[in-house]
């Protein structure tokens, strides 16, 4: 099995690297990639895990740009950690997560709903992983506030709801333009999920290269309509189950979601492997 989109515990994950490439042994996935949020530190060391297990493990990121007040996930394979820009853009990233968060924390004070934001500040920072809105939500939740993480983005936390803020970053197309720089592989993850149709044709125009037609949110209707756009495009297809750990949502999808072996092969002849 071939799966190109999952996460370790440098971003998001619930899995260290060795763990990951563990559960991939079991569900028979001999190829994999990892594709932390904004970070490449899960890398090196799940590429060692994966090598002393016979398997492939390729570098990835997936980057988080904006459009319209809304995030955009970028996938980017084979993208060098040196590329120039690249760590600024990322640091500025992760600056932009605080900025946002300490804003809603001041709205939820504001709304009689205060949290420890020091406290949510350093637990992201110590355990790795983005500060964003599930952060929050558990803040909210250990302050007594809420009893679960759906009732947070129900009341305070949803984009309909008062304590909600837009993000702010950099856009897609600039994401494309710095993966193309490096000589990576740009390709626009999940676009089904809450989707964004309507910026492909710029993407493409920009140099977009592929389309993660395969994914844990696309049923048959959504994977067939993804891939018939990428053929219109000339863009080649990637795909992955997006596992974040045991436990998390979609879960079940993980050793299901397979990218086609001629769909590989194609990514790796782009990118010279």
């Amino acid at each position: 099995m071939i799966d190109l989109h999952m996460h370790t515990t440098a971003s998001d994950g619930r899995c260290t690297p060795e763990d990951l490439v563990q559960r991939c042994w079991d569900k028979g996935i001999r190829t994999m990639a990892v594709t932390d949020h904004d970070t490449m530190a899960g890398v090196a060391p799940t590429q060692r895990a994966a090598a002393a297990r016979g398997m492939t493990c390729l570098p990835g990121i997936e980057i988080t740009s904006v459009h319209g007040g809304k995030d955009v996930h970028m996938l980017a394979y084979f993208l060098p950690e040196d590329t120039p820009g690249l760590q600024p853009m990322l640091a500025a990233q992760r600056q932009q997560r605080v900025d946002r968060a300490l804003e809603i924390a001041s709205r939820l004070e504001r709304l009689g709903a205060p949290v420890d934001k020091d406290a949510m500040i350093e637990a992201a920072a110590g355990s790795g992983k983005s500060l964003a809105r599930p952060q929050i939500a558990q803040a909210l939740i250990t302050a007594g506030h809420v009893a679960t993480v759906a009732e947070a983005f129900d009341r305070y936390l949803g984009e309909d709801s008062p304590a909600y803020v837009p993000h702010t970053g950099v856009s897609p197309a600039e994401v494309v333009a710095l993966v193309l720089s490096g000589g990576g592989i740009p390709s626009m993850a999940h676009p089904g999920y809450r989707p964004k149709d309507e910026i492909i044709p710029g993407l493409v125009e920009a140099g977009l290269v592929g389309l993660e037609c395969y994914h844990s949110s696309h049923d048959e209707a959504a994977t067939a309509h993804y891939l018939a756009i990428a053929k219109r495009h000339g863009l080649l297809v990637t795909g992955g189950s997006d596992f974040h750990g045991p436990g998390t949502r979609r879960e079940e999808f993980f050793g299901v979601v397979n990218l086609p072996q001629a769909d590989l092969d194609a990514l790796l002849s782009r990118a010279g492997r």
